[in-house]
């Protein structure tokens, strides 16, 4: 009989801290990295980004945290999204309304920006380029300002990403 009351306190203080862990997961606002979004109206169609913001600290991120010619999630936790509510054209190529993945391929003198039909996932671990929609190259530009958290803004019409001494941004038109 004392040994099943044993097996019982153990499974129960398991459920325990495992709904627990869940639970402090689902407060994001409270992760190292936390959540934000950015939405505004671009060629007529509202333009939302969620991503989360991870902070510099001190680190090396470009070629560094954020290694050169791989894709990356372009945030932290889950990765981040883009959606429109209107087909628009970025960088002049058509991308059909909708929620996309947003991914990037950071370089030391030009990125990749990807729109994937796989918005839902953790980070890039499940990135998939079978599901890209659109892919774009832009320039980064090197900024004398620290941003010590990546922030994106949309400004005009144009989607800006900022994180340490580097800007990253991109078009949109009809």
């Amino acid at each position: 009989m004392k040994r099943g009351i044993n097996i019982f306190n153990v499974v129960f203080f398991t459920l325990l801290l495992t709904t627990s862990l869940f639970a402090q997961d689902k407060d994001k606002k409270d992760r190292p990295s936390p959540p934000a979004e950015v939405t505004g109206t671009v060629a007529g169609s509202t333009i939302t980004i969620n991503y989360s913001q991870p902070s510099v600290k001190g680190r090396k991120i470009w070629g560094g945290l954020v290694p050169y010619n791989e894709v990356w999630r372009t945030g932290a936790n889950e990765a981040t999204t883009f959606e429109t509510s209107k087909d628009i054209k970025i960088e002049g190529v058509l991308l059909p309304a909708g929620k996309y993945g947003l991914f990037t391929i950071p370089g030391e003198t030009e990125w990749t920006i990807i729109f994937n039909k796989t918005w839902d996932q953790w980070g890039s671990y499940n990135y998939d380029k079978k599901a890209d929609k659109l892919r774009v190259k832009v320039k980064p530009v090197k900024s004398s300002t620290l941003t010590e958290k990546l922030t994106f803004t949309i400004e005009g019409d144009n989607v800006k990403m900022k994180w340490e001494y580097m800007e990253v941004g991109f078009k949109i038109s009809k």
